[in-house]
This record gives C-alpha cells, structure tokens and sequence, in this order.
C-alpha cells in the first residue's frame, strides 16, 4: 500500500492532472519546431543599437520647436537663463540642457474681478472660487459698501522680468490691483463711485498700478482699466434703487426747468436788445434828418437872401418834381382858359387815364 506522500503511486489522482499523456507533447513539440523555423534569430546588440537610434530621433526631433508671431522664447540652459529668442522655426540643445519658455508679449492679457466670462480658460484671468465675492465688497470714503466689479488689460513687457524676478507674477498682479482698487474706492463717496466719478477712478488706478508694477520688476504693462458693473450690497440694493430714482427725478426736474429758463430769458433778453437797438437806431435816424433839414434850410435860406425869385422858382419846381410823378391823372389848365370842362372825359371809368 502506498503512502500518502508517494507523489508516483499510480493511485494519486493529482498525477492525472499535473502530467500531459505523452501523445499531448509530442504534438506541442513538433508545433514548436515547425514555428521557430518561421522566427528570425535576434541578437542583444541588434536590439540595443535600434534602442539607440530610436532614443537619438526623438532627442533630434524634440530638439526643434516654433515661436509664434506674438511671442518670444526665453531660453534656459541647466536653469540658468541664457537669451530670447524671436518667432520662428528654432533648434535648441535636446535632453533638457535648453528649455524653451513661449511667452506672448504681443498678446493683450486681461484680469476680471467679481465676475468670469464665459469660455474662458486662462488660470488667472478669472477669479478664485472662493475670492470672487470677497474681493468685490469694498468700503467707501463715506463708511458705506459697494459691489465693485472691474477689468484689468495688459501686456507683458519684459518677459525676463515677468519669468524670473516675480514669483507667480500673475497672482501677484491680482494682488496688487485689488489693493489698489481699494485704496482708490477708499478715498471716494458712494456717490462718486457708482455715478460720476468713474473714470477718475479708471486713471487713478491705472496709474498708481503701473507704479506697483514698475517697483515690483514684474515686466508687466497695464493699458486700461476699466470699471464694470457697481452695485451696492443685495440687502439694500432696492432701498438704493429707490433712493437713486429719486434723484434721477429730481435732476430731470432740474434739467427741465433749466431747459425752460435757456429757452425764455435768453429769448427776453434778445427782444430787448433788439428794441433797444431800434430805438437808438430810430432817434439816431431822427437826430440826423433833423440835423439834415436844418442844414437844407440853412443852405437854402443863404441862396434865397441871394436870389429870392430864382431860389423861389428852383423851390417849386423841385416839390413839383416830387409831387407829380405820383399823381395818376393830370391835367393842366392854360391861364387864358376858362373852363375845364373840355378837357375831363366823363365817360372814363374809375381809375382809367383820361
């Protein structure tokens, strides 16, 4: 009888299981001859030198890289930065010795605060999830709250600054135009900031950001800001719409009693002018015909004391001269006639010559 542990004892059901019939592998060793025929032989060395030229294409092929038209490369050898380097097809040292840095410098960035634009996907142009309410809330110069909502426009000036002086100089930037959105929000009323004195803000906060960003070495120049929607806290943002349409009526009585004091008083004023530029124009006019009549007479009275008859006669011919050609009809009578009736066409109708 065999013992449990006699692996060969023709009763061990395992045996069965472990060990092919030999019919079985005669059959898968005669497939593996035939099949190796078919298999070229490979040498080690072979395999290393296709490894080597596969590794030196991909370093050749990665070693050449593209500037866009609006950007530049910033070149970095071990770390350390070596020159920049214009748009265009480039070659740089491969297995990371150069590292190539595209930064668009022609390119205008922009920063929105309290607000996100839709389909946009620059990590820093939007606000943070949990900034972008806080950083709207701001304290006025009159102690009162307002939403503040604003954009920031610019462009990268240095890439070298912008790569290499400032840690995360976009976060920063963030940073800076909020303090001083704040600090410009700050010195202003309410009033002012929602109504009339954006775009004092608008400049003032251009200016006193490009200062921070020009003390910071960021390399970074700001062309516009611009302010957006200014609202004041929801709790009394009705209560605000109220007070603000009240006004607005106000202004536009205002604007209309001007409008009706413009179109009256100057219209007075211009009538008065006008009468009293007739009148001297009037007495003038009298004063010289007065003056004038009494030179004529002056005149005609000196040749009268000369000649009376002749002055006499000049006189009369001269208010005859005036007076008949607006005389329609005329008829003159001979000193030896004794009657007119000869001379009157009774006949003649109203107004006709005779």
């Amino acid at each position: 009888m065999s013992s449990p542990n006699d692996n060969n004892a023709p009763g061990d059901p395992w045996e069965r299981r472990t060990n092919p019939p030999p019919e079985t592998g005669q059959i898968i060793h005669k497939d593996y001859i035939r099949t190796k025929r078919f298999i070229p032989r490979i040498d080690l060395s072979s395999i290393f030198i296709l490894v080597l030229l596969l590794f030196f294409a991909l370093s050749f092929w990665s070693a050449f890289y593209t500037v866009p038209s609006d950007s530049v490369a910033v070149v970095q050898r071990f770390g350390k930065y070596i020159k920049k380097i214009p748009p265009g097809l480039h070659f740089k040292l491969p297995l990371g010795i150069d590292t190539a840095i595209i930064v668009p410098i022609k390119r205008q960035l922009k920063q929105e605060f309290g607000f996100t634009t839709l389909g946009s996907n620059a990590p820093y142009q939007s606000p943070r999830p949990h900034d972008g309410d806080l950083e709207t809330q701001m304290v006025t110069g009159d102690l009162n709250a307002a939403l503040v909502e604003w954009v920031v426009q610019y462009r990268i000036a240095d890439p070298v600054k912008f790569l290499f002086k400032v840690r995360e100089p976009n976060a920063t930037l963030r940073d800076v135009s909020e303090s001083v959105m704040r600090e410009v929000v700050g010195d202003r009323t309410v009033d002012e900031v929602i109504t009339i004195g954006r775009q004092e803000i608008e400049s003032e906060a251009l200016i006193k950001m490009q200062m921070l960003s020009t003390k910071y070495a960021m390399g970074i120049s700001i062309d516009q800001v611009q302010l957006k929607n200014i609202n004041p806290p929801k709790p009394v943002q009705e209560s605000f719409n109220e007070v603000n349409q009240a006004q607005q009526e106000k202004e536009k009585l205002i604007n209309e009693a001007r409008r009706d004091y413009n179109k009256v008083i100057p219209l007075a004023e211009g009538e008065k002018d006008q009468r009293i530029r007739e009148a001297d124009g009037y007495r003038l006019k009298r004063i010289n015909e007065a003056e004038g009549d009494a030179a004529r007479f002056n005149a005609l009275l000196v040749e009268y004391s000369k000649a009376p008859e002749v002055t006499r006669r000049r006189i009369y011919i001269e208010t005859m001269q005036e007076v008949l050609p607006a005389i329609r009809s005329k008829i003159i009578i001979d000193e030896r006639t004794h009657s007119i009736l000869p001379f009157l066409d009774l006949n003649a109708g109203q107004g006709e010559l005779p």
